[in-house]
C-alpha cells in the first residue's frame, strides 16, 4: 500500500528529525559523532583527526562524513508519497552523494561513468538514495556559487532523468546494456570519461611505488603511505588465500597472480570512511615484469548505515556474516562488467573488502560544476547512474535476495514525475538547512575541544 506522506517544511523537519528533543539536536548530533568514530580511535586515531578537521571546515564535507546521522533521520522524517513495501527492497548504494560518482575502465575495457562507492550498500527504499544526492547538490552547488533556482532546477532534472531511464529499463532487459560513455555523455561527465581513458597502469605506479634492484614496493609517503608492521604484514599476506577463494573460480587467475610483493597502510582516502583501516597491497600481477604489477586496495567494513532503518531487510546470512562481502556484493550488483578482483577476508577479526586500485579511476570532481549549465547537465547522467545501478542489482543480479524487478515496482510508484522532482527537491533544500544547523554544532564543539572519538 502506499504511504501519503506530507511534503516537508523546514519547520516539521526540525520538529520531526529531533526524536531526541529531551537532550536537544545539538548535544544528540555531537554524541552521534561520538559514537559512531569511538570504535575506531584505537586502531586508527591519526584519521580520525583528519576526519574532524575536514568535516570542520565545510558543510558539505560534514554531510559525507555523517551518513549514519542522514539515516537516523530517516527513522523519523516522513518519507515519500511514491514509495510502496516493494521499492523498499531497491539495492541501493546508501551514500550516493555527488562525489560517490565516478569514471573507471570495467572487466571489458570500457571507460564508463558510474556510481564508485559501494560501502553502505544495503536494501532500502530508492528515494534514500534519491534524497542523499539532491541533498549533497543542494550543499556542493551553494558552495560552487549556483543560485537557490538554478539547483532546483538540476535536481528535477537528476529526478527526471533517474525517472524516465527506470520506465526505458521496464519491460526489457535494457538495463544489462545501458553504460554511460564518451559517446553518449557530455560536459564535466564527458571530461571524467575522457581523463579515465587516458590513465594509465605505469602513473598509478609511478605515484605510490619504485623500483629498486628489479623489485618493486611501496614507497613510504609522509601522512599517505605508511610501512606496516611484521605482524600486520603477515595476517595479511596469510589472508590472500580466504580472498582469492572469494572470487568465482571462473574470475580467478592463476595463484602467481596473487603473489604478494609488499604491502602498506593507506592515510587520508575519502571522507566517511576515514577512521577505518585501508591497506595497499601490491602483487605480481599477469607476468613477472614490473610493469605490470597491481595494487588491491583493501578497506576495513563494518555494519551498513541503512541496517539502523532497515535492520534485517538484508539478513547477514545473504552475504556469509562478512560485511566485507556485503560490500563486495554490492559492488557487484551495481556495475555492469565488474572488477574481476573484487573480493573479501577476514583480517585480525575484522570484515576488508577487496579490489583493484585501478589506474584507469578518476572521482567525479563536483567543484568543477561552477555554473547552472554545467550542474544541469552533469544532472542528467547522475540520475541515469543512480538508476542504471538500481536497476541492474535487483533479479537481474539475484533473485534469492530481490525476487522481482525493481525498475518495474518504481516506475509504478512514481505516479507522477513531477510530483517527485517536487517532493526530492523540497527535501533536500530542507535537510540541507538542517545540515548546516548540525555542521555548525559541530564545529562549536570542535572548536571547544569536546571528545569527538
Amino acid at each position: 500500500m502506499k504511504k501519503a506522506w506530507m511534503v516537508l517544511s523546514v519547520a516539521s523537519l526540525l520538529c520531526a528529525s529531533v526524536a531526541h528533543a529531551a537532550t536537544s539536536r545539538t548535544s544528540w548530533v555531537v554524541s552521534q559523532i561520538y559514537n559512531y568514530n569511538h570504535p575506531f580511535a584505537a586502531t586508527d586515531s591519526a584519521d580520525l583527526a583528519t576526519k574532524m578537521s575536514t568535516m570542520a571546515a565545510d558543510a558539505f564535507d560534514f554531510y559525507r562524513g555523517t551518513d549514519h546521522i542522514f539515516y537516523q533521520d530517516m527513522l523519523t522524517l516522513p518519507a515519500s508519497s511514491y514509495a510502496t513495501t516493494q521499492t523498499g527492497y531497491t539495492w541501493i548504494g546508501g551514500d550516493a552523494h555527488i562525489g560517490n560518482f565516478g569514471a573507471w575502465q570495467d572487466s571489458s575495457g570500457n571507460n564508463v561513468f558510474s556510481v564508485d562507492d559501494f560501502d553502505e550498500g544495503y536494501l532500502g527504499q530508492y528515494v534514500w538514495d534519491l534524497r542523499r544526492l539532491a541533498t549533497s547538490m543542494v550543499l556542493a552547488g551553494r558552495a560552487n556559487g549556483i543560485a537557490d533556482s538554478d539547483i532546483t532546477t538540476a535536481i528535477d532534472t537528476m529526478v527526471g532523468a533517474y525517472v524516465s531511464e527506470m520506465n526505458n529499463f521496464t519491460g526489457g532487459n535494457a538495463e544489462l546494456s545501458f553504460q554511460l560513455k564518451n559517446g553518449n555523455t557530455s560536459g564535466a561527465v564527458q571530461n571524467t570519461i575522457g581523463d579515465s581513458k587516458s590513465d594509465s597502469r605505469a602513473s598509478l605506479l609511478g605515484k605510490y611505488t619504485q623500483v629498486t634492484g628489479g623489485v618493486r614496493s611501496f614507497q613510504n609517503i609522509a601522512n599517505t603511505l605508511v610501512a606496516v608492521d611484521s605482524t600486520t604484514y603477515s595476517n595479511i599476506a596469510a589472508a590472500m588465500n580466504s580472498y582469492i577463494s572469494s572470487i568465482a573460480s571462473s574470475k580467478q587467475y592463476a595463484a602467481s597472480y596473487y603473489q604478494v610483493k609488499d604491502i602498506h597502510q593507506k592515510l587520508g582516502s575519502g571522507v566517511g570512511s576515514l577512521g577505518k583501516l585501508r591497506y595497499y597491497v601490491l602483487i605480481e600481477g599477469p607476468s613477472t615484469s614490473t610493469s605490470d604489477d597491481v595494487i588491491l586496495e583493501l578497506k576495513q567494513e563494518t555494519a551498513s548505515a541503512l541496517a539502523e532503518v532497515d535492520n534485517g531487510q538484508l539478513p547477514a546470512a545473504d552475504y556469509n556474516n562478512n560485511e566485507g562481502n556485503r560490500v563486495a556484493m554490492t559492488a557487484k550488483a551495481q556495475t555492469l562488467n565488474a572488477d574481476v578482483l573484487i573480493g573479501y577476508a577476514t583480517i585480525n577479526g575484522q570484515a576488508y573488502f577487496f579490489h583493484e586500485k585501478s589506474p584507469f579511476e578518476e572521482d567525479f570532481d563536483y567543484t568543477k560544476l561552477t555554473s547552472a549549465g554545467k550542474l544541469n547537465t552533469a544532472a542528467t547522467y547522475l540520475g541515469q547512474a543512480l538508476a542504471s545501478a538500481h536497476a541492474i542489482s535487483d533479479q537481474d543480479y539475484n533473485s534469492a535476495i530481490v525476487p522481482y524487478s525493481i525498475d518495474k515496482q518504481v516506475s509504478n510508484a512514481v505516479t507522477s514525475t513531477s510530483g517527485l522532482e517536487s517532493e526530492i527537491s523540497t527535501f533536500a533544500f530542507n535537510y540541507a538547512a538542517q545540515v548546516n544547523l548540525d555542521w555548525q554544532s559541530f564545529v562549536s564543539a570542535y572548536n571547544a575541544g569536546t571528545p569527538l572519538y
